[in-house]
């Protein structure tokens, strides 16, 4: 963040805790070969790739597509499993760029639409404002990113949300 942040409006203030934590995640994956990025670290197959994918996958859920806006065809099914796994068909390259995707079509919706503005998820009744997603998925990726951090550490002892100097 920068110093601006600390006294920005509340859309950017939102937008910048939000990218805080994207930055998070993608930092866990710096440093490690594509076996520890995979390695199965909890009793139901939870991996720090799988977070990612999974990642990409509500972005585009809770933004695009509530939004009306057009998401990229998915090569797994988001209301699954599927998207928490990274399988042995994926390379780390694949989930990686996924989920650059679904940030940069999450930060055109943000940018384009008011705080205000309604949303329909297709998956639950009601609407959403943009407003309550931003939060939402301020939740979400923090949640996510906690996790990755148990689990970087489990694998080789790095915690934090940001290189260390």
């Amino acid at each position: 963040m920068t110093d601006a942040t600390y006294t920005a409006g509340e859309k950017e203030t939102l937008r910048a805790s939000l990218d805080r934590h994207r930055d998070a995640v993608l930092w866990k994956l710096q440093g490690l070969d594509d076996e520890g990025l995979r390695r199965p670290m909890t009793p139901t197959g939870t991996n720090l790739l799988g977070l990612v994918k999974h990642l990409g996958s509500v972005e585009y859920g809770w933004f695009v597509s509530s939004f009306g806006g057009e998401v990229e065809p998915l090569w797994f099914d988001p209301y699954t499993d599927q998207d928490m796994r990274a399988d042995q068909g994926e390379t780390t390259r694949q989930i990686v760029e996924f989920y650059g995707r679904a940030r940069a079509a999450a930060d055109r919706v943000i940018a384009e639409r008011a705080l205000t503005d309604l949303g329909r998820p297709d998956w639950r009744d009601g609407e959403v404002s943009l407003r309550w997603v931003l939060v939402h998925m301020i939740e979400e990726t923090a949640r996510h990113a906690g996790h990755m951090d148990i689990l970087r550490e489990l694998i080789d002892g790095v915690t934090g949300d940001q290189p260390r100097d």
